[in-house]
This record gives C-alpha cells, structure tokens and sequence, in this order.
C-alpha cells in the first residue's frame, strides 16, 4: 500500500486510519506526510490502548509539547463513525474490511467523511485466501473455519455504488509453505486471524474430526510441504464533486491489473 501512494498526487492535512489496530501504519504515513493529522479508528479498545503503550518516547513528547504529528484514536466500528462529514483528506484501511460483514457500509463511511477530492486507499483479502484451509476442512464438517472474502470486482463495484469515482482494482497471491500444518496454524493464530464467523463451531473441534482434516490437507502437499494462499486485494478510488460526476460517463468504469503469484517458504 505504501508504495502505491507514488503514483498518486497529494498532499493531506487529515488522514484517518480504518482498522488500524495498533497502528502500524503510523511510521509509514508520518514519515511519507509529516505535517498530517492522524487519527486512527478501531473497533478494540484493548488494541488501541497497547497502540498508545507501544508509541515511542519521541512521539509522546512531540504530543505534549506539541511538535510533529497530531496523533489521536477513536474507538469505534469503521461503518459508523463520530468523524464529522467532508473532514477527512485521506482514508487508509490495512487488512481492516475483511472484519466487517459488508464492504458497502464502510464504503459509504468513508464517502461521507472524505473531503471533495479525498483518497480512500485500502487492502483487504480476496477469496482465495486459505483455500487449501478451507477445502481441508470443508472435507470434514460444513461449518465454516475460514471466512468468506469478497472478490475484487465486486469491491470495485461496492465503490461505485457509494459514490466513489475512478476505483482502481489490483491483487497478487502471497503463498507460503510449512513443513508441517501445526506451525501455519499457530502462525495463523498468533497474528491474530481467528475464525469469527456467526455461524461458527461454537465448542472444540474432536480430534476424530480434527485428523481427518490434517489428513485431507496433507493430500495437497506440494513437495511435501503444506501452503497456505493469501489473496491480497488492493483498491484506491477519490471522492470527486457533483460537478464532476455529471461529466462522468454513466457507471463509471473500473481499471483491473493482475500482480503474479509469490512462493515463500517457511523455517517451520
């Protein structure tokens, strides 16, 4: 994401992180714009309160003194926010929409606080992210253990559809590959990619079940190693005026580049 703001025009005053967790993202955006407001919004609390603890001695004293960035954060779900309308010159969301049920609301969100001529630029995960988790345990039970992704066309449509003007669409697939399955799961839960599916397994999954799922992935073994696909969908699109809508041609249109698929290979 970071390297996609070289090919984009602009300088903003207030950029609001969506998602953003215990805000990694704030090195890479104070450094790139200094002189911009950040305000970061997340659904955790506990989350933002470990991104308070975690901010550098540097950065605490710059807030009380009042030098270098303003930082602040908003606890809040990202589909309604207490952010005031056309406020907001840049909204960055890092693998945040894949949390909530539906993308539109959060589109929409985002519509309302941008200024005219604002960025939304955001990355989120595609359909084939966990494939070979989910086949291997669709073999097993029909209750979800991965969620259901949504594809980047339809997100490109969602932006459309709630104003957005010139969306630009693109992915690549990251796959990486373990010795065994236990350390791609305990990865999986240590980086905090829990199943919070509705309709999920509510009790322990039994070990009758749980081999049969060890065994069905270990029938996709490449090389004799387990993989494990994530699709990572990136989009940016602008929020322009009426003036300029009416100009547009009807629908708009949707730009869509293809990145290749990436092999890492794990120590585990």
């Amino acid at each position: 994401m970071a390297a996609r703001l070289d090919y984009v025009r602009l300088a903003p005053r207030h950029i609001l992180d969506a998602g953003c967790g215990r805000m990694p993202a704030e090195d890479v955006l104070g450094t790139r714009f200094p002189a911009a407001r950040l305000t970061g919004v997340d659904v955790s609390l506990e989350m933002l309160k470990a991104s308070r603890r975690s901010a550098t001695l540097l950065a605490r004293a710059g807030h009380i003194l009042g030098f270098g960035p303003v930082r602040s954060v908003v606890c809040s779900r990202m589909e309604s926010m207490p952010v005031a309308d056309s406020s907001i010159d840049m909204v960055w969301s890092n693998l945040a929409l894949a949390w909530v049920r539906d993308a539109g609301p959060a589109f929409r969100e985002f519509h309302r606080v941008l200024n005219e001529g604002g960025l939304l630029m955001f990355s989120t995960y595609g359909p084939d992210t966990l494939r070979e988790l989910r086949s291997a345990f669709a073999a097993v039970e029909n209750r979800p253990h991965v969620h259901e992704f949504t594809d980047m066309h339809d997100l490109g449509d969602m932006l459309l559809a709630n104003g957005f003007a010139e969306p630009v669409m693109d992915m690549e697939r990251l796959v990486y590959t373990y010795a065994d399955v236990a350390p791609m799961l305990r990865e999986l839960q240590h980086s905090g990619q829990t199943n919070a599916a509705l309709d999920r397994r509510r009790g322990l999954t039994g070990r009758a079940a749980w081999n049969a799922m060890l065994a069905a992935h270990s029938r996709r073994e490449s090389d004799g190693r387990i993989e494990a696909t994530f699709e990572i969908v990136y989009g940016h699109a602008w929020k322009i005026g009426q003036r300029s809508r009416q100009s547009d041609k009807p629908g708009g249109t949707t730009a869509i580049q293809w990145s290749p698929e990436r092999k890492f290979i794990s120590k585990r």
